[in-house]
């Protein structure tokens, strides 16, 4: 792997060093991630109901409400909020790096600490994101629909039976990827990066930029993965979020580990 950015300065303030990686670097992370998994299930298993358990009570929200436009979008831009769920995750995978002992003591606290840090803000961050995806979701639906309130099922005919339909479907998911490649550039290693390093949000934030603007086919890849599983579960209505949100989390983490250089030593 090759390095493609450096800092100056002390270690404390040098930014993150961005590597280059290729396409094998993503599979074996994945793959990574799956031995994680296996290697600590409860742990995922645990981050994963949580994460589904939070979907399944907004569609059941949004259901009762008979707000059923809200649905779709709720469902894709879910995995919006997903890296700080897995903040745990990463815990699991440094611990199990390093060699350390796992116990649900030493992780909670890890999540609770670093949530009070700039992690925080990314939320805020991502939290933000999915909130604009929504009401960008509502003010399609006004457009093209008024306000009237149509059932899921009237809602479905629509787009496939009518050309508005398939228009308002057309459009709405593409202003949706362009949101979502948005917030992938941000968080694709911001998240793991502020959960193990002494750094701020904006500096996370530039450095996963960074990593997708150089390495952009990998990274592409890695989306159109994340993308993948993601429409799996949603089709699943999220019960494949319970295995999906483990091998992702701890795949993430082993993605930041390769893509970004280990600070100098100044011990």
């Amino acid at each position: 792997m090759t390095e493609v950015a450096s800092g100056d300065g002390p270690a404390h303030r040098a930014p993150p060093v961005v590597r280059e990686i290729s396409f094998t670097d993503i599979v074996e992370c994945l793959g990574a991630g799956m031995r994680d998994f296996r290697a600590a299930p409860l742990f995922g298993l645990f981050f994963g109901v949580v994460y589904a358990a939070a979907g399944w009570a907004l569609l059941y929200l949004f259901y009762t409400l008979e707000v059923n436009y809200y649905v779709y979008p709720m469902a894709t831009g879910f995995a919006m909020v997903a890296p700080f769920i897995a903040a745990g995750l990463y815990e699991v995978s440094r611990r199990l790096e390093r060699g350390d002992p796992l116990s649900w003591t030493s992780v909670l606290t890890s999540v609770r600490t670093a949530g009070g840090k700039d992690l925080g803000w990314m939320v805020v961050v991502t939290t933000f994101a999915y909130i604009i995806w929504l009401d960008v979701a509502i003010a399609l639906y006004v457009i093209f629909y008024g306000l009237k309130p149509l059932s899921l099922y009237e809602l479905i005919q629509a787009i496939i039976t009518t050309p508005m339909g398939a228009l308002f479907f057309v459009i709405g998911n593409t202003v949706g990827l362009a949101l979502s490649l948005v917030v992938f550039s941000i968080t694709a290693v911001s998240f793991p990066l502020l959960f193990d390093r002494d750094v701020d949000f904006v500096t996370a934030m530039i450095t996963s930029v960074k990593t997708v603007l150089a390495n952009p086919r990998p990274m592409i890849m890695w989306c159109a993965i994340i993308g993948g599983l993601f429409a799996i579960s949603i089709l699943s209505v999220f019960v494949a979020l319970i295995g999906v949100l483990p091998v992702l989390g701890h795949a993430t983490w082993h993605l930041y580990r390769r893509v970004i250089e280990d600070p100098p030593d100044t011990s």
